[in-house]
């Protein structure tokens, strides 16, 4: 797979304006990212100026918290999904994983599952939060639950992706199942080593810098 492919294309931030959203949807036909990652608000937005090329929207769900309710995260889902969503990254209930209550964290993810369709489901489990163990049973949880990638990190907590977790999460979910990288990735050698560790894709809004090998000092 080509590196452009791993690339989910990312613009979160609260202050983001439609000349930014218009720069990043511009970009990613130019490059041919995997999918671009933008807030709801922006879902139907971008599926309709990216509806003849291959890029994928991408939205978030719970984010960047993960505390709303099951229910919050279901209908906010079939919003995005109604609005043109080809992938729906989620927010694990972060407290929920701390309490150890994974049972519950299943069924979060579930809810999110069921009301995609037929849509990509990834789910963040914010890793800079818990511990290894904690990390484990949250990719667990994800898997049985029938998402389909597991990700590192909202990018708006303590820290982002690192090959560590990375590789962890890999080990965990098999060979199989999506793993998806966030924060972090701010040039071409981070790329690669989260892909070496077992990354399928890289949540980054440094994609441009990746590409051309460039290093950048970029927020996600």
């Amino acid at each position: 797979m080509e590196l452009n492919q791993y690339i989910d294309h990312t613009l979160l931030k609260a202050d983001s304006t439609q000349s930014q959203i218009d720069t990043i949807l511009a970009e990613a036909k130019k490059y041919h990212f995997a999918s671009v990652c933008l807030n709801p608000t922006w879902v139907s937005y971008a599926a309709d100026a990216l509806k003849d090329s291959d890029v994928k929207v991408c939205t978030v769900i719970g984010f960047p918290l993960g505390a709303n309710t099951s229910a919050v995260k279901a209908f906010e889902t079939k919003n995005a999904v109604e609005n043109g969503a080809d992938e729906v990254d989620m927010v694990i209930n972060i407290g929920r994983a701390k309490d150890g209550d994974f049972a519950y964290v299943e069924e979060d993810v579930k809810a999110v599952v069921e009301a995609s369709g037929d849509k990509l489901v990834k789910v963040i489990i914010e890793a800079c939060l818990l511990t290894d163990d904690e990390k484990v049973k949250a990719c667990l949880a994800a898997k049985a639950a029938g998402a389909d990638f597991v990700k590192t990190s909202t990018g708006f907590s303590t820290g982002g992706a690192t090959v560590e977790d990375v590789r962890l999460m890999r080990q965990t979910v098999g060979p199989d199942m999506g793993v998806k990288a966030a924060g972090g990735a701010r040039s071409l050698a981070d790329a690669q080593a989260f892909i070496e560790a077992g990354a399928s894709r890289i949540g980054t809004s440094a994609g441009i810098a990746i590409i051309k090998g460039l290093l950048v000092e970029t927020d996600y």
